[in-house]
């Protein structure tokens, strides 16, 4: 009964009763999609094996930089080398210290002297007991001290006036020879002496 109609002709019926464009379209949308998804997945694994391989050349340089100073570190040399700059300070601070402590008697010393030749120099050549003399012995006795204290002090040949200090350090052992400039104060000319001395 169906072999009385030919099978082409009902195949083609029931190929025509089958609704399968909509499939088809949606097969191949399907296929897009996984082909569009396998793409962004390849790209995206690309990318994360490049920043992976990145970071791993950057975790062997500084491994390698990590296991060259491990091996350029010496523990006894940086403990010996701590330990001496630390003695090192602290010498060095004594120094400093005993500078401090010098420097201090030294200014107490020149503000004494200094005020012992001020009380000289009020009391001039009779030392206050007695009328002053000439100008000339108190210009002598001035010579005096100052040659006592290791300080020549020369004339100028023209003019009569001193101009010219000599003044020897024994205990340097140095010689400063100190031109006197008359626009300059006698209190300038007096540290600058002591400090020389």
């Amino acid at each position: 009964m169906l072999l009385d109609e030919e099978p082409a002709a009902l195949l083609r019926q029931c190929t025509q009763n089958f609704k399968y464009e909509s499939d088809h379209a949606s097969l191949h949308r399907i296929s897009d999609s996984l082909s569009t998804l396998s793409t962004f997945r390849t790209q995206q694994l690309s990318s994360l094996q490049s920043t992976l391989s990145k970071l791993s050349r950057q975790h062997q340089t500084i491994s390698s930089n990590y296991n060259h100073t491990l091996s350029q570190h010496n523990p006894t040399t940086h403990a010996s080398e701590i330990l001496r700059l630390d003695t090192e300070k602290f010498k060095i601070a004594k120094q400093a210290s005993d500078l401090e402590i010098e420097g201090e008697r030294l200014q107490s010393e020149l503000g004494r002297l200094g005020g012992v030749l001020g009380d000289l120099e009020g009391e001039g050549v009779e030392g206050g007991e007695r009328e002053k003399g000439p100008e000339e012995d108190a210009t002598v006795l001035k010579l005096k001290i100052y040659r006592t204290l290791g300080i020549d002090v020369e004339a100028d040949t023209t003019t009569g006036d001193y101009n010219k200090a000599v003044i020897r350090n024994a205990a340097k052992g140095d010689v400063h020879v100190v031109n006197i400039d008359p626009k300059l104060s006698r209190h300038f000319y007096t540290n600058y002496f002591w400090r020389t001395m």
